[in-house]
């Protein structure tokens, strides 16, 4: 199979995997997918035994030419997603702390107030193209809010951010990688100054949390510590806005494409939390992960040795008929269950709060302003990638 294709709409290989005794190869991910959920957990828990070091390596290399652009930036170092052990702990320490309760709570009134003026930006219009105007922007200034960024700032940095998922994730030619490398570069650079600005005049957010936790003392941060703090904050960047622009996708998508879950919905508007939870359940915003295996070890029959990889796929756990009645339909009135789509262990997501707040506030905002809202095309185009699982586009008219 075409790996777009297969990125695009990877059930089939999942299901086909989870019937399949064993694990089963994929050479479009050219790792051995783990698909069954009690698979997924054991793996998940283990994290002595799969290590997180390639979780995101890469479907395109660089060529000489970006890599050349790259090196003139701050960044490159090792962020929490792919860190082990104590060094992942030291590195998730500031991420706990800028996404507790308390932080996420002070957020919301600027999540209301944001969700709100974009909704009123095209309320009038009849229609819309839901990730541009919504999914996307909303996140973008949340994670924007959390790091700490000036507003004028937050779009371009999400933009660089992106930009750096395209350069690994998507096939471009050497001038389109170049371009990248650059937003990329200029990125690194633009946190690199907010973190030195911030070793002098702390403030209440997560570049102040990093600069504290990465560089202890007052000093100028030397090159190292610099380099670690960028490497970091350009990971927080994507991945707090990147998972929930993918749930505002999905959620809005799923509901419409069966409209009596958005009828349902609109009856019963404390169904809210259960749909964001079977949205995420029926096409889980990061589909997975990577983890290489550090000792041999049995997993679902299969026997892997050291230096084996295997994909976990959060996406197919959430369709697994032996853990799951009826795990194909979308319904938001399934009793909850436990799925593993934000992950589980030590790498579980910290922003899942965040993420699950922004989904509920945007329901409750649609079903009071907007509740005649439909699709107005049923051909949906899902996005050819495994790092979040998301339309295309979506439009939508009311």
């Amino acid at each position: 199979m075409d790996r777009q294709a297969f990125y695009r709409d990877p059930y089939p290989v999942y299901a086909e995997a989870r019937r399949a005794p064993g694990l089963t190869f994929v050479p479009e991910l050219d790792a051995w997918l783990v698909s069954r959920r009690e698979d997924v957990r054991e793996v998940l828990s283990s994290p002595d035994v799969f290590s997180s070091a390639g979780a995101m390596r890469p479907d395109h290399v660089p060529g000489p030419a970006a890599l050349a652009e790259l090196a003139k930036g701050c960044g490159g170092v090792q962020a929490v997603l792919t860190a082990d052990g104590d060094a992942h702990r030291r590195l998730r320490r500031p991420l706990t702390r800028a996404l507790s309760p308390a932080r996420v709570a002070a957020t919301l009134p600027f999540v209301r107030e944001r969700a709100e003026a974009l909704v009123a930006g095209f309320a009038a219009d009849g229609r819309v193209e839901w990730m541009s105007a919504y999914a996307e922007p909303l996140p973008a200034a949340v994670a924007g809010r959390l790091l700490g960024l000036d507003p004028e700032d937050t779009p371009g940095a999400v933009r660089a951010a992106r930009r750096a998922e395209e350069l690994l994730f998507t096939e471009l030619d050497e001038e389109g990688q170049v371009a990248a490398a650059r937003e990329v570069v200029g990125l690194q650079h633009l946190l690199d100054a907010y973190a030195r600005a911030r070793r002098s005049d702390p403030r209440d957010d997560l570049v102040t949390d990093m600069v504290r936790d990465f560089a202890p003392g007052d000093g100028e941060l030397t090159p190292d510590q610099r380099r670690e703090i960028v490497s970091n904050l350009e990971n927080a960047l994507l991945a707090g806005h990147l998972t929930t622009t993918a749930l505002l996708g999905v959620v809005v998508l799923d509901l419409l494409r069966d409209r009596r879950q958005w009828e349902l919905l609109c009856e019963r508007p404390e169904l809210v939390p259960a749909a964001i939870e079977e949205a995420a359940r029926f096409e889980a915003p990061v589909q997975g992960f990577r983890r290489t295996v550090r000792r041999p070890v049995r997993v679902g029959g299969t026997e892997l040795g050291e230096g084996d990889v295997v994909f976990v796929s959060y996406a197919s756990a959430g369709r697994d008929a032996e853990a799951e009645s009826r795990p194909d339909e979308f319904d938001i009135t399934r009793p909850a269950s436990r799925h593993l789509s934000f992950g589980l262990g030590p790498h579980g997501c910290p922003g899942t709060h965040l993420a699950k707040e922004q989904v509920r506030i945007t329901l409750e905002l649609l079903l009071r302003e907007l509740p005649g809202l439909r699709l107005a095309d049923q051909e949906v185009v899902m996005a050819p990638t495994l790092i979040h699982r998301s339309p295309e586009a979506l439009h939508l008219e009311w």
